[in-house]
């Protein structure tokens, strides 16, 4: 018994040990490739996507089944043809890994959902459902397309809302006589969303060995912000004539900071017929009745006292 037991301590030390050593080994080795990465890309966490909730994840699977109708949804492509919808995967960041195929099968798929769902409520005789026969399958048509142009949209005005702050932190790395690229991948750092999605995109397209022009196109083509192509337009135009780099991001965030304060004084303004239009159509009615209301109810209170008093 004595020697099962020594026994069963001896595997027990050499397997630990090499569970040991492994594991050691495996630290080692995820330390050089994570810094391999932080020089490549810029990036110091190895988890480089960003999380996921378990909503995502949901609707990740169940998007799979648009891949069955891609070929139908390619078909019929009224208001999406594939290249639209090229470009407004590209401006809304591909959410969901989303692709052209799949995003024409998820139409269809709503589209037989929406056809379900209006047979079912017709069958129920439920309040209008006679139109909902037609009007469900078009909701389930267009719902993804107005999604994601939502999503491109509120992209491009995270971005606009961050140029700013990003320009003036590269412009003072600059100044310090940094490189452009070292710049870039060091600023990026401190930066989340769109913004830094795009330049990690572009510096691994640079060390890619793709021309520096190139991938300054490609950046035009994922994002169509104005303020966004303004700069990009600057860094090629100062990059054929020479001039200094840190002068045109200095002069891009003042410019778009201006620009930024303009367009809210520009919200601002068209805000105020808003507000007026509702006064007037809504809360002056609403007063002017609840007035009037009181005041009938006073005057039929007061004719009951006195028919009181007659009688």
């Amino acid at each position: 018994m004595d020697a099962l037991i020594l026994t069963c301590l001896f595997l027990f030390l050499l397997f630990f040990s090499i569970f040991l050593k492994e594991w050691y080994l495996y630290s080692s080795e995820k330390r050089k490739l994570i810094d391999h990465m932080y020089d490549v890309t810029g990036y110091r966490s190895y988890d480089v996507r960003k999380p996921e909730t378990a909503s995502e994840r949901v609707l990740k699977r169940l998007l799979r089944y648009g891949d069955d109708y891609s070929a139908l949804g390619q078909r019929l492509n009224f208001f999406s043809e594939s290249h639209e919808v090229e470009d407004w995967l590209l401006k809304a960041g591909r959410p969901l890994d989303l692709t052209v195929a799949r995003f024409q099968g998820v139409k269809i798929v709503l589209s037989l959902l929406g056809v379900i769902a209006g047979s079912v409520f017709f069958v129920l005789s439920l309040p209008f459902s006679q139109f909902g026969i037609i009007l469900w399958p078009l909701v389930g048509y267009f719902l993804p397309i107005l999604w994601l142009k939502r999503k491109a949209r509120e992209r491009q005005q995270q971005i606009r809302y961050d140029l700013p702050e990003f320009l003036d932190t590269v412009s003072v790395t600059l100044q310090a006589g940094v490189s452009l690229d070292h710049a870039l991948r060091e600023v990026i750092r401190f930066f989340s969303g769109p913004i830094r999605e795009e330049f990690s995109r572009f510096n691994q397209e640079i060390d890619l060995g793709v021309p520096r022009e190139k991938a300054y196109e490609h950046l035009l083509r994922r994002n169509d912000n104005p303020e966004f192509q303004m700069l990009i337009k600057s860094l090629i135009q100062g990059m054929r004539l020479g001039v200094p780099i840190s002068v045109t991001f200095k002069v891009q965030a003042e410019n778009m900071r201006r620009m930024r304060k303009e367009l809210v004084k520009e919200k601002a303004a068209k805000a105020s017929p808003k507000v007026t239009l509702i006064t007037t159509l809504v809360v002056a009615p609403t007063a002017m009745l609840m007035i009037g209301g009181l005041m009938v109810l006073n005057i039929l209170k007061d004719t009951e006292k006195f028919t009181g008093i007659l009688k």
